[in-house]
């Protein structure tokens, strides 16, 4: 008898950036091991915000689409894993039928958690303003008070789109040296800046990446809500037993 391979829930995962999809099936095998990953890409989310220098409507509305074939499909929960993306992600939250998550909210958090001068190391001008947004929002939230200081390691996005990695992870490294005195945690603002930190020495402060963050906020997630749906479900079920006629003696 085979097995039905779609009795697993199965997570959307919207990437614009092709390199980043292996470590992603990797992190869900690893903290969502129930759900079945399915990977949807497109570059042109992204590229047409670098060449617009901004986050369109028009780019919006077609990440909305792709949110809406993803549910389509079969998801029953969508992660975007492109930060410059992050405030169409917010947009389309209240609308989405399915638990959606941007990927660097996992990140924004645990960095309020470890100090009040936060850094931000960005290697494309459009992914800044939202990182930053994105921290102090939830900073808001959490009842911190912070300070985000930017650094935006020009060309370097340029470099990795045209293959030449060790030169990107080079003038991240270069970024991350000339920040790390005036802060007590960085942030690398987008998913495609973790490899840079595999070939480097411990840094005097706290660096983090969004994508196991952001995995292991989303995997949080999604268990508290199964946890509430179970119980609403027990109650459902106590509530129909209790309303049911006594049986004769």
């Amino acid at each position: 008898m085979t097995t039905d391979i779609y009795e697993s829930p199965a997570l959307a995962m919207i990437h614009t950036v092709p390199g980043i999809i292996p470590a992603f099936n990797e992190l869900v095998g690893l903290h969502l091991p129930g759900w079945r990953p399915f990977n949807m890409l497109d570059e042109s989310l992204l590229g047409n915000t670098i060449r617009e220098g901004t986050l369109s409507r028009q780019t919006m509305r077609r990440l909305a689409t792709h949110i809406w074939s993803a549910v389509d499909a079969g998801a029953s929960a969508v992660l975007v894993t492109c930060s410059s993306l992050g405030p169409a992600v917010d947009a389309a939250v209240p609308i989405c039928p399915v638990p959606l998550f941007r990927i660097d909210d996992g990140m924004a958090i645990e960095a309020i958690q470890r100090g009040n001068r936060i850094g931000v190391l960005a290697t494309l001008a459009t992914t800044m303003n939202p990182t930053t947004r994105l921290i102090e929002r939830h900073a808001r939230r959490m009842g911190h008070n912070v300070s985000v200081i930017g650094r935006l390691c020009e060309g370097a996005f340029d470099k990795l789109r045209n293959g030449d990695r060790a030169a990107h992870d080079a003038m991240i490294r270069e970024g991350l040296a000339s920040l790390v005195g005036s802060v007590d945690v960085v942030v690398l603002a987008q998913a495609s800046m973790a490899n840079a930190l595999n070939e480097m020495s411990k840094a005097s402060v706290p660096v983090l990446t969004s994508p196991e963050l952001g995995v292991l906020h989303m995997s949080s997630a999604l268990n508290a809500l199964s946890r509430v749906q179970e119980s609403a479900q027990v109650r459902q079920r106590f509530a129909g037993f209790s309303a049911a006629p006594n049986s004769p003696p």
